[in-house]
């Protein structure tokens, strides 16, 4: 049976994360700069980026391991790991060496001027790492981490597929159903947040970003239990308005932390371990939130999202190499904040999609690098 509700966030999501990134070029903060800045910054943007950024990803691993749980259920572990290597690698790889070198060239240009043309640029992209050089990976860090924590995961999400681990997931379920039981699932995402986040703020290298890793990697094993056993999706859609009013009170308080500015620096102290134990509470709390919220009104199908669905992951691949070019330039136009986030966010949007549909969508080629199936 096809999710819509699943298909709506996933949809939904990346055209957020469009918004956010338009929003992050006018951000100052613990979270980093954009690879384009406005000269002006905005509080109002910067909460927003504050907002989303409580349960954004999250959100996406979840759901990417609620998608692991359908794939498994047609193909073999083979299969699935092919599966695995054309949908994530190839278009990371790709998108790594062709989609990502724009956006350092534009952050290079914006920080020291005159470095010529992107072509004269494009081998010093290769030259050091990030921070200490120009290669990364940019937004493809989603990318290349769901690849790895799909593998690393496959064992147990096979094991959950044997008749012990549907015994063991429906014991878990039964447990889970019961009573306001569901929200003792942000118990691993508090300890990891308060054990690992003082020492990994979230530099997105894979190899030393432990809260991170487990903290995605813990959300996509969630995702795929979802899937699994109907009883934890009845247990979030029994709850969600309870977890949605609790959100919003966490998120109220860890802003009033911030605004009073008695915030501990970061580190191992009581006070910055609470606070970040709060911060794993409440991206669970949002979490099940917006999945009772689609559950209850996003269960539906039309053309919008027939369309959409095929369209996201490529749209997320591309989105952020054509924002920051535009970025670029409007951030120079003498104008305020908000006509720049319009246009930005607006135009970045609308070419990608045309990019697409008028490219991407309609060449074998071009499908197999963008991860998405041949046409028949």
């Amino acid at each position: 049976m096809r999710r819509y509700d699943l298909d709506w966030l996933r949809v939904l999501a990346v055209l957020v994360l469009v918004f956010f990134h338009s929003a992050a070029i006018f951000y100052r903060g613990e979270l980093g700069e954009f690879y384009v800045q406005n000269d002006l910054s905005s509080s109002g943007l910067g909460w927003l980026i504050f907002f989303v950024h409580q349960w954004h990803m999250p959100l996406f691993f979840l759901l990417a391991g609620t998608a692991s749980w359908f794939s498994l259920e047609l193909r073999t572990l083979k299969q699935y790991v092919g599966e695995r290597f054309s949908r994530l690698f190839i278009p990371f790889v790709f998108g790594t060496l062709v989609l990502v070198p724009p956006q350092v060239y534009y952050r290079v240009l914006s920080r020291d001027g005159d470095v010529g043309s992107f072509w004269q640029f494009y081998p010093d992209f290769f030259h050091g790492i990030r921070p200490h050089g120009n290669f990364e990976w940019g937004h493809l860090w989603f990318v290349v981490y769901l690849f790895v924590l799909s593998l690393v995961a496959l064992p147990l999400l096979w094991y959950f597929r044997t008749e012990a681990g549907k015994c063991w997931c429906a014991s878990v379920a039964g447990f889970v159903v019961q009573g306001l039981n569901i929200f003792f699932a942000a118990v691993p995402l508090v300890i990891i947040e308060g054990a690992l986040r003082p020492q990994w703020f979230g530099f997105q290298n894979l190899y030393d970003d432990w809260a991170n890793v487990s903290l995605y990697f813990v959300y996509f094993v969630y995702g795929f239990l979802l899937g699994a056993d109907c009883r934890f999706e009845q247990a979030i859609a029994r709850h969600y308005i309870i977890a949605l009013m609790t959100a919003i009170c966490a998120t109220l308080l860890l802003c009033g932390l911030q605004v009073t500015d008695i915030l501990p620096e970061r580190g191992y102290s009581g006070g910055y371990v609470g606070y970040q134990m709060l911060r794993g509470f409440n991206s669970w709390c949002w979490v099940m939130a917006i999945l009772g919220l689609g559950r209850r009104y996003l269960t539906f199908n039309n053309g919008i999202l027939k369309y959409a669905s095929v369209a996201a992951y490529p749209v997320y691949l591309l989105h952020q190499t054509i924002l920051v070019a535009i970025a670029f330039y409007v951030v120079q136009w003498q104008i305020g904040i908000f006509p720049k986030v319009l246009i930005i966010s607006t135009a970045s949007l609308s070419m990608t999609i045309a990019v697409y549909d008028l490219w991407i969508k309609r060449l074998n080629l071009t499908r197999f690098l963008f991860g998405l199936k041949p046409i028949e």
